[in-house]
């Protein structure tokens, strides 16, 4: 897969607005990024503008090759983040945040795209696969007014649905998944994020899931643009794992297994799809 990442078939320019999302990556996964950013391009008749955010590994020669894929990525690196962490977001007043992100990269994807920002960010994750045009998020993209987010498989937060809901004060809607995830920078409150992470972590320990429960906790008792089960699948399932008819597929868990041994390769040219 990161050999076919190097030479994915070129998709003629597209005209009009960019389409902008944001990205985590680095050298683990950067062939997929490769491939949820081109099957979107070739979905889109909008050019795609993608800012991707260095991991900390992400190599000169892996940024040509996503640049190749999205002619208008931008890339922000791992010095840029730093110095904007420690002038926004020192350790002196921001310990459990700043540990969560040297230890935990999943909240990298709140906080790096969002810190010192303004205005509606898409962020997704690497593991998509995009089979139809992905109508709801180009209109969002255009005019977003609510945060966006997917739907879960299940119920994912990792922490007791008392404790997030005493915490934020409302009680929290079920199944929120933040492999897609609109949010608005400006409302983002970094001492009330600090302080949740300090009471969850404190109370219930650190959690694998934590960034979806902030997340969770963020959009409690708000209208959201919802990105429907069925076109936009988390944990894909044959049939549809095989037949690949929904709008984007988020593989997680054992749903990978189709993503790695087959989906990946329907984006290949026809002789170099075995």
């Amino acid at each position: 897969m990161a050999q076919a990442a190097k030479s994915l078939p070129a998709i003629p320019p597209r005209n009009g607005e960019p389409f902008e999302l944001h990205l985590l990556t680095g050298a683990r996964f950067w062939d997929q990024t490769a491939f949820c950013l081109y099957s979107l391009q070739l979905h889109c008749d909008r050019p795609i503008r993608p800012f991707i955010y260095d991991d900390g590994t992400l190599l000169p020669e892996t940024c040509a090759h996503l640049q190749r894929i999205a002619p208008q990525s931008r890339f922000v690196s791992i010095e840029q983040i730093r110095k904007n962490l420690d002038a926004l977001l020192p350790q002196s007043k921001f310990p459990y945040l700043r540990d969560r992100w040297e230890h935990y990269p999943n909240i990298r994807k709140l906080i790096d795209p969002h810190l010192g920002s303004s205005g509606w960010k898409l962020v997704i994750d690497s593991d998509l696969l995009f089979f139809r045009r992905p109508e709801l998020l180009l209109r969002w993209s255009s005019e977003p007014r609510t945060p966006l987010h997917a739907i879960d498989v299940q119920t994912s937060y990792g922490y007791s649905n008392a404790l997030l809901s005493e915490l934020a004060q409302n009680p929290l809607a079920e199944k929120v998944n933040v492999g897609l995830c609109g949010l608005n920078s400006d409302e983002l409150d970094w001492n009330q994020l600090e302080q949740w992470c300090a009471e969850l972590i404190e109370r219930e320990k650190t959690n694998y899931y934590l960034e979806q429960a902030l997340v969770a906790m963020l959009v409690a008792n708000r209208e959201c643009t919802i990105a429907p089960a069925e076109d936009y699948i988390t944990l894909p399932r044959p049939p549809e794992a095989q037949v690949c008819q929904a709008v984007m597929h988020h593989y997680v868990a054992e749903s990978k297994r189709w993503y790695f041994q087959t989906n990946w390769r329907q984006f290949l040219r026809p002789n170099e799809s075995r």
